[in-house]
C-alpha cells in the first residue's frame, strides 16, 4: 500500500514522503496514530501544491535575505562604549551590542546571527559577519567609538 508521510517516521522516512508500506503496518500503526495517509489522486495533488508553496516561500525568503544583505552592506554601523586612559575599552562591544546598533538603523537582525570570532575590546572598523539566510551572509563594518 502506498502512504504519504505527514510526519518523520523511524525507518520509514522523512515528512512528505511517498512509501511503500504493508497494508498491515499502515492501518494498525500510521494511519490511527496520524503519521501518514493513503496516497490517493486527491492526496497527491495536496502534496503537489504543498511543496510548490513551500518551493514559493522559500524563494521569497531567499530574496528578503538578498535585499537586506544588500542594505546591511551599505549601512555605516557605530558601536559607542566606555573607554579608558589608553583607548581600550571597559568591558567589550558584544553581538547584542551590534544588534541594539543595529535596531537602532531599523534592521531588525537577531544577535545570534551576528558571528564574532571574539568580543570586540578596541577601537576602530571591525568586519562583522551576520548570516541572514543559510545561503545568503554579509560582511559588515562595525565602528567602536569613544562614548
Amino acid at each position: 500500500m502506498k502512504v504519504i508521510l505527514l510526519q518523520d517516521v523511524k525507518g520509514q522516512g522523512k515528512k512528505g514522503e511517498i512509501k511503500e508500506v504493508s497494508e498491515g503496518y499502515a492501518r494498525n500503526f500510521l494511519f490511527p496514530r496520524k503519521l501518514a495517509v493513503e496516497a490517493t489522486p486527491a492526496e497527491l495533488e495536496r502534496l503537489k501544491a504543498q511543496q510548490q508553496a513551500q518551493a514559493r516561500r522559500a524563494a521569497q525568503e531567499l530574496a528578503a535575505a538578498k535585499a537586506l544583505a544588500e542594505q546591511l552592506s551599505k549601512a555605516r554601523v557605530v558601536v559607542k562604549a566606555h573607554t579608558g586612559d589608553a583607548g581600550r575599552l571597559f568591558g567589550a562591544v558584544t553581538s547584542k551590542h551590534i544588534g541594539d546598533a543595529l535596531a537602532a538603523l531599523g534592521f531588525d537582525i537577531d544577535k545570534r546571527k551576528i558571528h564574532l570570532p571574539e568580543p570586540i575590546k578596541s577601537l576602530g572598523a571591525h568586519p562583522i559577519q551576520v548570516k541572514l539566510h543559510p545561503d545568503v551572509s554579509v560582511q559588515i563594518m562595525v565602528h567602536v567609538e569613544a562614548e
